[in-house]
């Protein structure tokens, strides 16, 4: 009997022992998930919360295939906004469209062709635009190259200053008379932290003495900023406003020449690993897009940086009004625009 009682005893034990176990897998899992949610959340940073409508304005955002650009293009459709996507690829585009008209249910979603680092193909864009457009409300210059390799765009200038900067330069140049007239209008400039490692190089823009990826991307970053600064003093007075931001660290297609600059495995790697908590989603990232797109606080708001649907200060030399302005010179020879 005594045996009997002593086996009954082992035998509820590891049961016990395991049925506590299994509690324990269970609840770790659970705080598992519930702490990879909570560190996704905050690194995935401020959030819009504007329901701004935006019936009857028309949006224009280049590099809307993909990533923040075609959020951007979900969210605004979804507010009922005319979206012109201008896009490289067009059967990327058009896929990207058509998924996001079903989602909206907004059938005024559409795309238009441009190649930013060719500024005849810009010009063509501007063209169509200025011709077919009544309104445009809201320019996104949202498209952009980073760490290529040393390329250079059709008129032979350094690709990610040319893609990043002058195509957009250029763009925004030839549309603003269509921005005036539909004023109050936005320009939004999509830059990068990166800015605050940029330098304008004016003795060698193009890099062509000593090319680093880097530090050309920082440059780029940085045109961004200055222009969208310069361009707010230039527009004073029209109710057309300009502004630049930092999306935050996105996991989109950016980064896909990282493997041709001489990046390790193991460092793309631990970029992938690291993307699963560190690193925003696209949705994400547009989120200080958005806010600077339809914001009723922005209205009048012009010249200023925003990151995590807030105003923040840029870094020194992107509040340095001179190399604003020599940049706003130097660009409009680059692409052949009067300087005034």
């Amino acid at each position: 009997m005594a045996a009997d009682t002593l086996k009954f005893m082992q035998t509820a034990t590891v049961k016990a022992l395991e049925l506590c176990w299994s509690y324990k897998k269970i609840v770790l899992v659970v705080a598992g998930g519930v702490s990879y949610y909570a560190l996704r959340r905050y690194f995935g940073g401020g959030v819009c919360h504007s329901r701004a409508r935006l019936d009857g304005k028309t949006v224009l955002i280049t590099g809307a295939n993909c990533g923040i650009g075609k959020e951007t293009a979900r969210d605004l459709a979804g507010r009922g906004a005319r979206v012109i996507m201008a896009c490289r690829d067009v059967t990327k585009a058009e896929r990207a469209a058509e998924d996001i008209r079903k989602s909206t249910g907004n059938p005024g979603v559409i795309v238009r062709i441009v190649d930013l680092a060719s500024l005849e193909s810009v010009r063509k864009l501007a063209r169509e635009i200025v011709e077919k457009e009544e309104r445009l409300d809201v320019l996104i210059n949202n498209a952009g190259v980073m760490f290529c390799p040393y390329w250079k765009s059709q008129e032979g200038f350094e690709m990610q200053f040319a893609v990043n900067h002058l195509g957009h330069f250029l763009l925004t140049n030839l549309l603003l008379d269509l921005l005036k007239k539909s004023a109050p209008s936005r320009i939004i400039c999509v830059s990068s932290l990166a800015h605050r490692r940029g330098r304008i190089n004016f003795d060698d823009i193009n890099m062509e003495k000593q090319y680093d990826s880097l530090k050309a991307y920082g440059q780029s970053k940085l045109a961004n900023v200055l222009f969208a600064r310069e361009l707010s003093v230039r527009l004073q007075g029209t109710g057309v406003t300009a502004n630049s931001l930092h999306p935050g660290v996105v996991k989109t297609e950016l980064g896909r020449h990282l493997s041709q600059m001489g990046v390790s495995w193991f460092k793309q790697t631990l970029f992938k690993v690291a993307s699963l908590i560190f690193i925003k989603t696209p949705v994400q990232g547009a989120q200080t897009t958005i806010f600077c797109a339809v914001d009723e606080s922005l209205k009048d708001v012009s010249g200023k940086y925003f990151s995590d649907c807030a105003e923040k200060v840029p870094a020194s030399q992107a509040k340095d009004d001179v190399t604003a302005k020599q940049l706003w010179d130097v660009s409009c020879k680059m692409v052949n625009l009067p300087s005034s």
